[in-house]
Parts: C-alpha cells; sequence; structure tokens
C-alpha cells in the first residue's frame, strides 16, 4: 500500500485564479488600448502595420507608453500572432490620509480602506499632496493592471 505522506498536498494560492493578462491577435489591437511588451502593462500610443512581405505575414509595429513608469517601448510581431493585454482596471476612492512615509490612505465606495498605494512622485503626488494640505475633499483614481497599482489622478470630490 502506497504511502500516506505523498498523498497530502497543500495549497498555498490565496487569489480567485483569475489571469492578469488575456491573449489578443496583433490585428486587433488598437490605439489607446493597452497591451503587454517585455512583462510590462502599456497604453498604445502608435500603430503602424507594413504589407505582407515575401513570405506572406504583415508586420504591426506598436509604440506604447508604460502605464506605470511613463517609459516608451516598441515591439513588431506578425499581424497573426497572439499579444498579451492586460486587464486593466480605474477605480476612485476617497482620499482619508497621507502618512508620513508617503502613503495615501483611501476608502472605496462600499466603505472599505486601503492602506497600500503610494503617493505618486510626479505632479499628480504634488497635486494630491497640495490640494489634501488645503483641506479639500479628494477622490483618487487607482489604476490596476498585472499586479500594480498607481495613484493616476485626483478630482476634488463634489459636495453632498
Amino acid at each position: 500500500m502506497a504511502d500516506d505522506a505523498q498523498h497530502e498536498h497543500t495549497f498555498d494560492s490565496a487569489d480567485a485564479g483569475a489571469s492578469t493578462t488575456f491573449p489578443m491577435q496583433c490585428s486587433a489591437l488598437r490605439k489607446n488600448g493597452f497591451v503587454v511588451i517585455k512583462g510590462r502593462p502599456c497604453k498604445i500610443v502608435e500603430m503602424t502595420t507594413s504589407k505582407t512581405g515575401k513570405h506572406g505575414h504583415a508586420k504591426v509595429h506598436l509604440t506604447a507608453i508604460d502605464i506605470f513608469n511613463g517609459k516608451k517601448l516598441e515591439d513588431l510581431c506578425p499581424s497573426t500572432h497572439n499579444m498579451d493585454v492586460p486587464n486593466v482596471s480605474r477605480k476612485e476612492y476617497q482620499l482619508l490620509d497621507i502618512s508620513d512615509d508617503g502613503y495615501l490612505s483611501l476608502m472605496s465606495d462600499d466603505g472599505d480602506t486601503k492602506d497600500d498605494v503610494k503617493t505618486p512622485t510626479a505632479e499628480i503626488g504634488e497635486k494630491i499632496s497640495r490640494l489634501f494640505g488645503e483641506g479639500k475633499d479628494l477622490n483618487v483614481v487607482v489604476l490596476t493592471a498585472m499586479g500594480e497599482e498607481a495613484a493616476i489622478d485626483v478630482k476634488e470630490a463634489p459636495r453632498a
């Protein structure tokens, strides 16, 4: 009879199994859409298609900007091949506080708090700090893709 120890399994997964990306044919991608280039989620800013060559594949030249660090990335792929597209979500949170170590304390519409989003270093971060310092009620837009999050916009909350 087999040893019981070899049949004991431990599963250390905590996610729901939802993929961070999905495949899409290169020719179906569009400008202002999202794509994964070199493992980074990017927004397509320019797209050109070359004619079919001697061996019959049209190529798509993609120019895209990383949605989190702003770096410009390029890729060339046959139009019939699949590329990964990140699942990108935007969510608006109410800003409760800014901690001393630079993290935003945010609250969603259903009352859940979130304290793991860092204050952006660019002008958005300065705008958040300045408006919060003036005592205004703010809503912060957080972009999430491929396990990364960043505050990308801030708006003054409407007065109730």
